[in-house]
């Protein structure tokens, strides 16, 4: 029998790594991005500023790597929302509307910071490539047949969330669900 070795630093390395994403999140949610310093996400996570200078050398380190943890949580989401709507023979209409309902209500903060990162590539071209893998991640998950339908769903979804942020109250699913199925209606 093999009996695996974990190298102990490296997996301290990776929990550090994802503590001080973690924390860099939570700052956007509250302060935004122009928040996010070493300083203020050392603070946050409660180590010392060295650590995030060891691990993240820039800022923009620091934001590729909490736009491309965005992007791999909301990956895992849309997976598992898939799979529940297969096996129930759904389109998916219940399911995305929940999603949406959820990301826009409960998850409201979370969302504001993620928009903020994936907007924020728009003035940091470096910050492009890490952005737009939440598209390739979702092209590569969904089956579809016409391209134009799908980025026209995309937009819609994007159209959605944005508008969602900026409502007094969230939308329910219930409110939601026509337009999802809208956006899903085959052309």
């Amino acid at each position: 029998m093999v009996k695996l070795q974990v190298d102990g630093r490296k997996a301290r390395g990776e929990k550090r790594r994802t503590e001080l994403i973690e924390a860099t999140l939570r700052i956007i949610e509250r302060d935004g991005v122009a928040g996010v310093t070493h300083r203020t996400v050392a603070a946050e996570a409660g180590v010392p500023t060295t650590s995030t200078t060891y691990h993240f050398s820039s800022l923009d380190d620091l934001l590729v790597a909490t736009l491309i943890s965005c992007a791999r949580d909301m990956a895992t989401e849309v997976y598992w929302m898939i799979d529940r709507a297969r096996s129930r023979g759904s389109r998916g209409a219940e399911e995305v509307a929940a999603l949406l309902a959820e990301a826009l209500g409960p998850r409201r903060g979370r969302t504001m910071a993620e928009y903020e990162l994936y907007l924020l590539a728009a003035r940091k071209p470096e910050l492009r490539p890490a952005a737009r893998r939440w598209l390739d991640v979702l092209t590569s998950m969904v089956r579809h047949d016409d391209e134009v339908a799908f980025r026209v769903f995309l937009a819609g979804i994007d159209g959605l969330l944005i508008q969602g942020l900026i409502d007094d109250e969230p939308p329910s699913a219930e409110e939601l669900r026509p337009v999802v199925d809208y956006l899903l209606k085959p052309r």
